[in-house]
């Protein structure tokens, strides 16, 4: 009778939590559509396990370059996954239930510009850039209610669907300063992209903007040692990333900084398609946030 009674009258989220969670996964979409290296590995944990927690991870691929001096057509592109865990508590009555439940998105990002060349070293670049993403719901880690009566808001985070698309577009100064004994890199870049949610579960609609702006160095010099006939080069990295839109405080910071160091190996003397690996690491810290991470990136 009483699991009977349950089922009839069906079950609620608190305080609209669901919409609230819907909105903020679109912020957090928002921080794997843009190109960088401070969230290009991200996890965040609830550190706690109370009700209303939640866990964040996020990993991006992504690259971009010019296609060449003649044809200053410039190309970039993102894929990133992330999950995040958000707990729920549904109400029946009197009644309050945890619901923990798993959310997994996919998102794809490009970008096309246009170098203009301000001198013989530094580059003015606009891009258009577009996105598309896509949330989904998976509630088999509380499968108690599944086949129950609920309202429209529970339903969506049983097999759920959140879709969203983004337009917008990106300013960057590139400058490149190389010399025979060391290569300095700098870029500056503007962000706005915005997302809008389509085609998805009726009781989850939303939007977010992705804006931040970024500054990244790197410098590279040989170290005196050769390996496949070119020099081993090491690297250092800086980059700096202030959160502008949507994104700023969702995970608890607005800003993150990364300085890194690594090694570059030169493989451009045999006939190979990637002309060159980098592997660096990185220490990244922000308010109230640090973590280690390593990056592995090819060169073509």
């Amino acid at each position: 009778m009483g699991t009977s009674a349950f089922g009839q009258s069906g079950v609620r989220l608190t305080q609209d939590d669901l919409q609230k969670r819907a909105n903020g996964v679109l912020a957090l979409m928002s921080f794997s559509i843009v190109p960088d290296i401070t969230t290009s590995a991200l996890s965040i944990g609830s550190g706690g396990g109370t009700a209303g927690s939640s866990d964040f991870f996020m990993t991006q691929l992504g690259g971009g370059d010019t296609i060449s001096d003649s044809v200053p057509i410039y190309l970039e592109g993102v894929l990133a996954a992330s999950r995040y865990d958000p707990t729920f508590i549904a109400t029946q009555g009197a009644e309050n239930r945890r619901i923990p439940a798993k959310w997994n998105s996919l998102s794809a990002t490009g970008g096309i510009g246009w170098d203009f060349k301000l001198t013989d070293e530094l580059k003015l670049r606009p891009i258009f850039n577009f996105a598309l993403g896509n949330v989904t719901s998976d509630l088999r880690a509380a499968s108690w209610y599944v086949g129950r009566k609920t309202d429209q808001d529970v339903a969506f985070l049983d097999r759920g669907s959140l879709n969203a698309y983004g337009l917008g577009g990106s300013l960057m100064l590139d400058w490149e300063h190389y010399r025979p004994g060391y290569e300095v890199d700098v870029e500056l870049r503007y962000s706005d992209i915005r997302l809008q949610s389509f085609d998805s579960s009726a009781a989850v609609k939303g939007k977010a903007a992705a804006r931040s702006a970024n500054l990244w160095a790197r410098y590279r010099a040989p170290t005196g040692i050769t390996l496949l006939q070119r020099p081993l080069r090491y690297v250092l990295e800086l980059t700096h990333t202030e959160f502008l839109g949507d994104q700023r405080g969702v995970l608890g910071f607005d800003r993150l900084t990364a300085i890194g160091a690594g090694l570059e190996l030169d493989s451009s003397a045999y006939n190979v398609v990637v002309t060159r690996t980098r592997l660096v690491g990185r220490y990244v810290f922000g308010t109230n946030v640090s973590g280690f991470s390593v990056g592995l990136a090819v060169s073509f």
